[in-house]
């Protein structure tokens, strides 16, 4: 199903070295050494939902919002330096309306770009990161969330690349018709013949090939087909929690072992066992929620959808209806996959403003937080440079390395 976000509106951010969440009201301690770790690395977020509010053409990305995760000034506040927006839209939308929708996601993240030269590029290397952290600039990226929106064309592909895009999750919630779904009956076996040859074509673009969403089967057939390491954008641990969408141990180990990067998601469902065993034990609690979406938020209202999901998530956890969720649960993501994976294939890929996010990690401003978490816990200054972009950067050169060199062999 799909994610929606929590919203921020009771967050009251505190200058370091405090940051204070309203529904806990106990204040995070955020060291020296913390804040000066996390301002001078490059921090990078793969997955965040932001897009759907993109779309309305009202939304100023340049102020500070009361409701949301995401925009520049709390992107600056949190130390947020690079993003990747999510193009994204339901697995049944297809065809050429697919593709359209995704184009014109594509251009509103483009137009925000042009509209605000001052704070944020387009990235399309890992390279022009480097540049927009070295201008205290925020380095925007795409992915495109789901295969559907290639129509089955290569050709779409390619023009999705040339726009900037950066990584294509193969599926979304539901089978594309050359790859299984985590959450849709196998049709496939995993990748059909044309399913590999998206998987080289992305090589050849450059397009980083992403496993979150996909089946198991898929996802090997992925690492066996691609000739460059491939990223799960927004995934978290089975073993810690059984939702489909997370990555088995072994899945860590053999994403590892070809030098991709698993990218922990925040979503409640996906952190927390208990969460995820309650929310399916207790149906009418979902059924309660989107009665009331429905009833507040017009259909094609995605950015409404997400705000009011979250706002009854929230109020869920903190009334007891649901087990609450706490921000730490994303560090013990971290703690899990860096054992099994190691400390090179571990980042961060939030879903902000599309999946209902924890106590305590209610928008960007407390992405600190995870820093001093991780030094409380032991991490190097090193290590952690890794785990907030530098192996996600790494993934992103080295894909650029193998288009490149595929180019070449094949002009």
């Amino acid at each position: 199903m799909r994610h929606f976000a929590c919203t921020a509106c009771s967050i009251l951010f505190v200058a370091f070295p405090l940051i204070v969440s309203a529904q806990t009201m106990k204040p995070v301690k955020i060291s020296q050494r913390a804040r000066e770790l996390h301002f001078h690395s490059i921090v990078i977020d793969t997955h965040d939902d932001t897009t759907q509010r993109l779309l309305d053409p009202h939304f100023n990305l340049d102020a500070r919002h009361t409701d949301g995760q995401i925009d520049i000034p709390r992107m600056k506040a949190g130390g947020l330096d690079g993003i990747f927006f999510s193009i994204w839209m339901p697995g049944t939308i297809i065809g050429p309306v697919a593709v359209e929708k995704a184009l014109d996601q594509i251009d509103a993240v483009r137009q925000q770009v042009l509209a605000h030269p001052s704070d944020i590029i387009l990235a399309r290397t890992a390279a022009d990161v480097r540049r927009a952290f070295a201008e205290h600039k925020i380095a925007a990226l795409m992915g495109v969330e789901g295969g559907h929106m290639i129509n089955d064309d290569l050709a779409v592909l390619d023009t999705f690349a040339a726009l900037g895009v950066r990584y294509m999750t193969l599926t979304h919630t539901v089978n594309t018709d050359w790859a299984d779904s985590a959450n849709d009956k196998p049709a496939h076996n995993g990748l059909t013949d044309f399913g590999k040859q998206v998987v080289l074509r992305m090589n050849r673009d450059g397009i980083m090939i992403d496993i979150s969403h996909t089946a198991d089967k898929t996802f090997y057939d992925a690492l066996a087909t691609s000739k460059a390491p491939i990223i799960a954008s927004h995934s978290s641990c089975r073993a810690l929690c059984s939702a489909p969408r997370n990555m088995t141990d072994d899945m860590i180990k053999a994403l590892a072992a070809h030098g991709g990067v698993i990218q922990i998601n925040y979503h409640v469902g996906f952190l927390s066992q208990e969460y995820l065993d309650a929310n399916k034990a207790h149906p009418e609690i979902a059924k309660r929620m989107q009665d009331e979406i429905n009833a507040k938020c017009a259909k094609e209202d995605e950015a409404c959808q997400i705000m009011t999901e979250n706002e009854l998530v929230h109020k869920a956890m903190l009334d007891g209806s649901l087990p609450r969720v706490d921000w730490t649960r994303i560090v013990d993501h971290i703690d899990h996959a860096v054992k099994i994976g190691g400390i090179d294939h571990v980042g961060l890929g939030s879903d902000y403003d599309g999946s209902d996010m924890p106590i305590g990690m209610e928008d960007v401003t407390h992405l600190p937080e995870i820093t001093q978490a991780l030094l409380d816990r032991g991490y190097s200054d090193a290590s952690i440079k890794k785990i907030l972009g530098e192996n996600t950067l790494r993934v992103l050169a080295e894909c650029e390395r193998v288009s490149r060199q595929m180019q070449a062999e094949h002009p």
